[in-house]
């Protein structure tokens, strides 16, 4: 974990020092890809779609390509080993960028190069909701009966994301024994919950908010410090009586080590600005999500602290990486 974030940290470290007139003139020079490790129609995918709009606009062409599968090492293993001209980025969240390249045994090879931090994009707090089914309309009424029936209740996530994290962080604090049942997507988790394939979730404002205020499905608490200003009767987990679970999805953007650092500031600057731009602080609004921003640096700090929590939580749930 420490080789990988200081990884981070160099990279971040050079990430504004400037090259060249020259270089930067040449970039970029082809369409850029985006690559998303995980399927279409999930959050991570509509605020890299977002991201990448924006971009096209300041600089070029920019394709959004979905590299799903392996616990979403398939798509990191494709950014790491391509060629640092930042041609080929990534876009990812917690477990893909704070836990992953620390923590996974597929990554621990020479084919592995790790990243160079870009920036942040966007922060979204969780939702825990029910299906109609649940006998639970509050996080209490909820841990009661998980506790009087152990291992009945089960939720669904996309194997290896944040929401699954988050749902076993939810177990470690509740004390409840709670069946997870993996998914590749968001998508899926949402569709079996509302059929009541499953019983509840974790997942982003994002992805849920549409669902809630139509009424199809139940939302019990947020896990943000605060409430949600779009959902500001729904209480937090502290509020609920369960302490602890504080999380929030952020997204953000990296390319392979050894991009140019000229590159890096280019990129860095042109999703700032697109941050600050009315139509996409709209877009996030709609999405449920917050603008994050700022410079390569905020990425690797953030990166320093969020993984030790995230990787210690795998440690303690049993979470297989690989």
């Amino acid at each position: 974990m420490i080789r990988s974030l200081a990884g981070f940290a160099l990279a971040a470290g050079l990430g504004l020092a400037m090259l060249p007139a020259a270089t930067q003139e040449k970039y970029p020079n082809r369409p850029i890809k985006i690559i998303v490790p995980f399927p279409a129609g999930g959050p991570i995918d509509v605020m890299a779609r977002l991201t990448g709009q924006k971009l096209s606009a300041s600089l070029g062409q920019v394709i959004v390509e979905n590299r799903p599968g392996g616990g979403s090492t398939i798509g990191l293993k494709a950014v790491a080993s391509a060629e640092p001209d930042g041609h080929t980025l990534l876009y990812g969240g917690q477990m893909t960028l704070a836990v992953l390249p620390a923590m996974s045994k597929s990554l621990d090879n020479d084919s592995f190069k790790g990243f160079s931090t870009v920036a942040l994009v966007s922060s979204v707090p969780f939702v825990l909701v029910v299906g109609p089914h649940v006998p639970a309309r509050t996080v209490q009424e909820l841990v009661a009966y998980a506790r009087a029936y152990p291992g009945k209740l089960n939720f669904g996530a996309p194997t290896g994301a944040t929401p699954q994290l988050v749902g076993e962080l939810f177990k470690l604090k509740a004390g409840v024994d709670i069946t997870f049942i993996p998914y590749r997507g968001a998508a899926g988790t949402v569709t079996d919950m509302l059929t009541g394939q499953i019983d509840l979730a974790f997942e982003p404002t994002s992805v849920l908010l549409a669902h809630i205020h139509e009424g199809k499905t139940r939302p019990l608490a947020v896990t943000s410090a605060t409430r949600s200003p779009l959902l500001p009767e729904i209480p937090t987990m502290a509020e609920s009586g369960v302490a602890g679970v504080v999380a929030t999805s952020w997204t953000g953007l990296v390319a392979p080590t050894g991009t140019p650092p000229a590159i890096v500031g280019r990129l860095n600057g042109a999703i700032n600005d697109a941050l600050k731009t009315p139509d996409m602080a709209e877009a996030l609004r709609k999405l449920g999500a917050d603008p994050l921003g700022g410079s390569p640096q905020d990425f690797t700090a953030m990166l320093a602290q969020e993984a030790p929590k995230w990787i210690e939580l795998v440690k303690a749930a049993g979470i297989k990486i690989d």
